[in-house]
Parts: C-alpha cells; structure tokens; sequence
C-alpha cells in the first residue's frame, strides 16, 4: 500500500521560510517521480514543483521560481520542498504526489496524493 505523508506545515510570516517533507512507503521510492501541487482557499489545486526519480531533472512552476527548491533523498525515500521568500499567495494546503506508474511524470490526475500540511503565510 502506497503511503504518502506530508509534514512541516505552519504558520509563517511574508518573506520568512518553511521546508516541507514527504516520506513516501510501500514502494521502490527511486522509480517514481515525485511532486508537490497546492491548493489555496477556494481555488482549484495546482502545480508547484516536481523532480524526477534521480533527482537530475526539477520543474517548478513560474510563480515558485527562484524562491521554492524541491529535492530529494532516495535513501530516505523523502522528498522536501524548501520555501523562502514566503508570501500571502503561498498560503494554502500542500500535497505531495507520486505517480502510479514507475518512470512516468508527474501529473495532477495519475498519482497517488498525500494527506496535506497547511501552510499559512501572514503579513
């Protein structure tokens, strides 16, 4: 059973830092890309950043860059994503997921999802 749990959520305030983590079982953790999607107070859930199973190969998505770092430890089977430079727009639920295939990028439809860590950045 795939198993994705969040963790590191908090309350921050505008330009401080969080990093997250997501500890992934139930599977070979290197045969799956892993990524993060948010979900902000009534708005659909969208792209933050994704790696791939190496780790070589990072995306993110426009509003993120340069200030979000998404990596991973395959020995640990743990994925993180390191923000700074925090703002309100950050605030909202962050998931992590993984798609079901192995070598098979990560989408909003094909994976499996973690349970959440809310995070919520204040002025």
């Amino acid at each position: 059973q795939v198993q994705l749990v969040e963790s590191g959520g908090g309350l921050v305030q505008a330009g401080g830092s969080l990093r997250l983590s997501c500890a992934a079982s139930g599977r070979t953790f290197s045969r799956y890309a892993m990524g993060w999607f948010r979900q902000a107070p009534g708005k659909e859930r969208e792209f933050v950043a994704s790696i791939s199973r190496t780790g070589g190969t990072t995306d993110y998505a426009n509003s993120v860059k340069g200030r979000f770092t998404i990596s991973r430890d395959n020995a640990k089977n743990t994925v993180y994503l390191q923000m700074t430079s925090l703002k309100l727009e950050d605030t909202g639920v962050y998931y992590c997921t993984s798609p079901m295939a192995p070598y098979t990028s990560v989408t909003a439809t094909n994976g499996y999802w973690g349970q959440g860590t809310q995070v919520t950045v204040s002025s």
